[in-house]
């Protein structure tokens, strides 16, 4: 006879699903060491967890046959070896196993930046003037449709990937040497922005109960250029050398959340994202970019780093409130005889 009815953590199994696929552009937080310290923390929240690194259709069907009650998507998608990706959102989705972080649908946007853009736009979000183009595609200034001083970066790559200080350009000569230079790298369209000049920030978002969202934003201060510019990226990234401040400006930090939360819904994403913000000299926000499949490593990631700096929110209480609303979408398990009330998701 049942005593009690309740769902207790130490009856749950999580499986973190990740790839060794280095041709991926998209890394997620997808890197071993991200995985083990995700692995880690939700091992210390008390769950039965395991990491499995996934490279063949095969690997999947495995985790499937074992039906856990959460996967913890690390990664949008693996590479196989027929040259198609399977997204992992489609094929938990079609498994009717539950997973963290959002669906297809959304995450189209944090891997097409201009998609993103359009679609923000039509919402009524600032988002910073842009064409895309390939080399040899305008042959004279007069005919680019943003006027200098540009910023080009690729279409889709992540991690500062293909940024540095030749990606500000005030000339067309400036600009067809990095056009090319980005094109032979990635082998796809360039996207060339407007210049923001002003001050950048991150904004970890998460979904909480009752459709409310918990937000912390942080600025990011790159090191300074050899242009004079603070520009974020593949170099500094890499180092770490940038460095992540509270905004103390109530002003502009509300005008920096309002955008991130509105960008985090228009976009529907799931369960959490992080939002890339730009604030120019007048102090308005533009949408820069989303990454919904944003890096965890511990100590270094924008996403955990936001958290604490603005939220005081430790890297096991973040995992926690991660997996909130991906556990709150398990299907109650009856338990017989269990007396120990069940612990929070978050410590």
């Amino acid at each position: 006879m049942r005593v009690r009815e309740q769902l207790t953590r130490f009856s749950m199994r999580i499986e973190i699903i990740t790839t060794s696929n280095e041709a991926l552009k998209e890394t997620g937080f997808g890197t071993l060491k991200a995985c083990n310290n995700v692995l880690d923390s939700i091992r210390r929240l008390g769950y039965t967890v395991a990491l499995n690194v996934c490279d063949m259709a095969g690997d999947l069907d495995e985790v499937a046959k074992r039906n856990p009650d959460l996967v913890v998507l690390a990664v949008k998608y693996i590479s196989v070896e027929n040259g198609n990706d399977i997204w992992l959102s489609d094929y938990f989705t079609k498994n009717g196993i539950n997973f963290t972080g959002s669906s297809r649908e959304a995450l189209k946007f944090d891997s097409d930046k201009v998609l993103a853009k359009s679609h923000l736009r039509k919402m009524g979000i600032k988002t910073a003037d842009y064409f895309t183009a390939i080399p040899g595609q305008y042959k004279y200034e007069s005919e680019l449709p943003v006027r200098f001083p540009l910023f080009l970066k690729p279409l889709d790559a992540a991690n500062g990937n293909g940024i540095d200080d030749l990606s500000f350009v005030t000339s067309f000569e400036e600009y067809e040497s990095k056009i090319s230079s980005l094109y032979d790298s990635f082998n796809q369209p360039v996207l060339v922005e407007e210049y923001l000049d002003g001050r950048e920030f991150t904004v970890a978002v998460i979904n909480m109960p009752g459709s409310n969202l918990l937000v912390s934003a942080v600025e990011v201060v790159p090191p300074q250029s050899t242009n004079g510019l603070r520009i974020l990226g593949e170099q500094a990234k890499r180092d770490d050398s940038e460095e992540l401040k509270k905004e103390e400006d109530i002003e502009i930090r509300d005008s920096v959340c309002k955008l991130a939360v509105d960008a985090f819904v228009h976009l529907g994403v799931r369960d959490f994202g992080r939002i890339d913000i730009k604030v120019n000299a007048s102090g308005q926000s533009y949408f820069m970019e989303a990454n919904l499949v944003p890096g965890m490593t511990a100590g270094s990631s924008y996403f955990p780093k936001a958290c604490e700096i603005e939220g005081e929110i430790s890297y096991d209480k973040m995992i926690g409130l991660i997996l909130g609303e991906g556990l709150r979408r398990v299907p109650i398990k009856l338990v017989d005889n269990i007396t120990a009330d069940p612990l929070p998701l978050a410590m």
